[in-house]
Parts: C-alpha cells; sequence; structure tokens
C-alpha cells in the first residue's frame, strides 16, 4: 500500500518541498538555456562506509517511491515560490505540470552495499530528475544509517528479539522512518504507533517509571497493570529496589508472569541475579527484557546473560555513531540534445580531495566464490560479463513514472537477513575493520 493512501496526520500535501533551493534555480537556468529537456543519469552512490562498518544496507527505498509520487508542485507550494521570488513565471509554470515521468532502477530495499555500489540510478530528462536529489538522499542517507546500525545489533542479538524504542529521541517524523528502517535490519517490533500504523510493525510497551510512581506503593502499580493487561504483561522492576520488585510482581502476576523489564543498573549482574530469582520464585518461563541506553557493543557483551529481548532507542535512531551514509547524487550520463533516443556520453566531476566520481551508466553485480559466498562487488558500464549475468543488483523500480516494484515489508526485512548471510562470515564482526568486499570496476 502507498503510505499516502493512508491519508495519516503525519503525511505533508507534497514532497516538493523536501528540496534544496539550487535544484529550482538550476531548472530555471536550464529551461532558459534549451538543456532541461537533455536525457540525463543521475547515480547514487557513496564513495566510503562509516569508518569502521563492513557493509552498508540499503533502506528507504520504498519511502523514496512515495516520495516520487507525492513530488507535485500544488497552488500553495506554487504560490510560496512565487511569494518568495525563488523562480520565475515561466518556471513556475513548467512546475505546475510536473510530474516524474522517468525510469528508476536501483539494488532492491535489503540489500547490502559498498563503496561505489550504484544504489539508485534515476533517468529522465536533466529538469525532471535533478529535483528529486535532495529528497532522495535525505530519506536514503537516514534510512540506511538506521538500518545499519540496527543489522549489526542484530547480528550481535543472535536469536534473540529487539525492540526499537525510539520515537523520543529523535524529530518526530524521522522516528517513524527509522522504525521502519530498524524493522528492515532486524528488529522484530516498535514502540512507536504511527510506524504501526503505517507500516504494520508490531508494536509492544506497557508501563514506565511513572506509573509506579504514580501509585502509593510498588505493589499497587503492579496490581492495576496486572488487572488491566493480564499476566502476560511486562512489569518494570527497577524503580526502587530490584529484588523486591520481582518478588512483588511474582506474587501479584503469578508464575505466570509474561515478563521484567529492567531499564537501569549494572544488566550484566542483574539479569543474571533476576534470572535466579524467577527460577526460584517457579516463574521459570518469565522473559528477562533489559533497556538503557543499548548498542551493538553492549547487546554483545550481554549474549551470555540471561536476558531475553533487547529494547534500543537512542543508538538506534542516530544510526549508533554514523546518522548518515554520505550518498551523493551525481551526474553520471547525458545527451547532447533532447529526445529519449539520444545517445549519452559519460560525464563526472574532477576535483581534489577525494571527491571524484565515474562516469557512465553503470549496473552492478556480486560475484561469489566457489563455495557461493560473495567475494567481490563488481561495477562496470560496459556489457555484462557472461559469468556475471545471474548474480546482477540492480532492479526496475519505476517505469515511465510508474512505480512497478512495492513490496511487503517483510519481503525486504527477510532481503536483508539473506543478503547478510551472503557475506563472508568477517562481515558480522563488530570491530572496526575495511568493507568486507572489494569493489572492482570494469
Amino acid at each position: 500500500m502507498n503510505a499516502a493512501d493512508l491519508r495519516l496526520p503525519v503525511d505533508v500535501p507534497s514532497t516538493a518541498l523536501f528540496t534544496d533551493r539550487y535544484e529550482l534555480t538550476m531548472l530555471q537556468a536550464a529551461l532558459r538555456s534549451g538543456t532541461a529537456d537533455r536525457r540525463s543519469v543521475f547515480e547514487v552512490f557513496t564513495r566510503r562506509l562509516p569508518e569502521g562498518r563492513r557493509y552498508g544496507v540499503v533502506a528507504g527505498t520504498g519511502r523514496v517511491l512515495d516520495a516520487v509520487e507525492n513530488f507535485r508542485f500544488d497552488s500553495g507550494v506554487l504560490d510560496f515560490l512565487a511569494a518568495q521570488r525563488i523562480v520565475d513565471e515561466p518556471t513556475l509554470a513548467w512546475l505546475a505540470d510536473y510530474r516524474f515521468r522517468g525510469d528508476i532502477w536501483g539494488y532492491p530495499e535489503g540489500e547490502v552495499y559498498f563503496p561505489g555500489s550504484p544504489i539508485l540510478r534515476v533517468e529522465g530528462t536533466f529538469a525532471e530528475a535533478v529535483l528529486l536529489e535532495t529528497v532522495i538522499l535525505s530519506i536514503l542517507n537516514h534510512d540506511s544509517a538506521v538500518a545499519a546500525a540496527a543489522s549489526r545489533m542484530a547480528v550481535a542479538a543472535g536469536d534473540r528479539p529487539l525492540i526499537e524504542m525510539g520515537a523520543r529521541r529523535t524529530h518526530e517524523l524521522a522516528a517513524v522512518a527509522a522504525a521502519r528502517a530498524a524493522y528492515v535490519g532486524g528488529f522484530t517490533s516498535t514502540s512507536d504507533l504511527a510506524a504501526g500504523f503505517r507500516y504494520s510493525i508490531p508494536t509492544v510497551g506497557t508501563s514506565a517509571h511513572a506509573f509506579t510512581l504514580l501509585h502509593d506503593s510498588e505493589r499497587d502499580a503492579f496490581t492495576a497493570q496486572v488487572d488491566s493487561l493480564g499476566g502476560g504483561t511486562t512489569l518494570l522492576v527497577d524503580t526502587y529496589d530490584v529484588t523486591e520488585a520481582v518478588r512483588t510482581a511474582v506474587e501479584i502476576a503469578g508464575p505466570e508472569l509474561g515478563a521484567v523489564r529492567i531499564d537501569s543498573g549494572d544488566l550484566l549482574l542483574l539479569a543474571h541475579r533476576v534470572r535466579q530469582q524467577l527460577d526460584d520464585l517457579g516463574a521459570t518461563k518469565t522473559k528477562i527484557v533489559v533497556t538503557s541506553d543499548l548498542d551493538e557493543y553492549a547487546i554483545a557483551s550481554l549474549a551470555a546473560a540471561p536476558v531475553d529481548a533487547y529494547g534500543v532507542g537512542t543508538q538506534l535512531v542516530t544510526g549508533s555513531g554514523h546518522p548518515t551514509c554520505s550518498m551523493v547524487y551525481k551526474l553520471v550520463a547525458r545527451a547532447d540534445e533532447a529526445g529519449p533516443d539520444a545517445p549519452l556520453r559519460p560525464v563526472a566531476k574532477k576535483s581534489m580531495g577525494g571527491k571524484t566520481s565515474l562516469g557512465g551508466r553503470k549496473w552492478a553485480a556480486r560475484r561469489p566464490d566457489a563455495a557461493g559466498v560473495a567475494e567481490a562487488e563488481v561495477v562496470g558500464t560496459g556489457p555484462v560479463p557472461p559469468e556475471l549475468a545471474d548474480h546482477q543488483l540492480i532492479t526496475e523500480l519505476v517505469r515511465g513514472g510508474e512505480v512497478v516494484a512495492r513490496e511487503p515489508l517483510d519481503a525486504v526485512r527477510d532481503r536483508h537477513a539473506a543478503a547478510r548471510a551472503g557475506l563472508p562470515l568477517s562481515a558480522t564482526q563488530l570491530s572496526r575493520g575495511e568493507p568486507v568486499l572489494p569493489t572492482e570496476y570494469l
């Protein structure tokens, strides 16, 4: 389902102003010079992974498709552009009829990527394609950063479920996108109801310390929660004394208590003590959920602890130290004249400081070794070698302005798990290292 069809309050009527001013001033100048209709190819890629990361995760593609469909200059937007004198009247008239009618290709959402991978390719006239730069980068840079952090946390957690709890640590709209990206990366649920409503991600949540403090005693708080939500609920046991809280929780809910949550203190020590206490009280099936500023390293340190699930907030929604992927959107080929069949010529920026790019419309493939494990990311501009024909990564997403590849989020999540599993085992190491696959250019 197109998220825009849900008519959520967090939707905006148009994504057209999710852009930088210079996209429109370039458009105006290109219209005046007669170059706006030249066939053009833009590509999204990153020159490097965040320091120490071994792979990246493509996330946000589905949101990009929604954004492209909703990129419309309605009357309110046009009035703003006119009042601010951002573009001239001929450009306003052109924008009034804007619809992206080109093609978009890219890595399917959930795939992994490496430096130089042509993650997304946008083809159309210069005018229609250049306008999409900012919104595409905004979505992909944010969502891919969160998904990469989530993937690392999922590796550290193993088979234990992960709960996304970062809504209060970021912008309210970014929180919804972060929950979606976390689900792609391997999280199993979210506390954010907007994300659950929009994307059908399972939601969880019971109570905070405020609920315990509201009541005259911890016993009163636990009784009220169990009476309301049943014995399978999760009781927060670290408001006062953990040992006493666990004892009280089992007395009230019985040995079938669903779970207890620990949100502070030495989580490793407390998890062992609480597990022993629960078992001694006969609550052998009661689970232990830990929260409290976790990241992938903290999760890994708890691997030997009797923990059943992790709740992660701040570090997840901020990309665990890397809140962006530094993706760029570059013109790599263009025609000398207008027309859909005009031949393309490669173009590329040449500059100092490592900001060069490789011209030409690209394909990408992941070459496996004899055991079927990926050994290289191969990117080229010429014919695809026959031995790589069945290992190509780029798929069609938009054809003639129409989305052709929208898919369920669970399929994206499964794709990421499979893509990560196809990498060398060292990809899952949390220690700092170089990209697990080299990028080869043909």
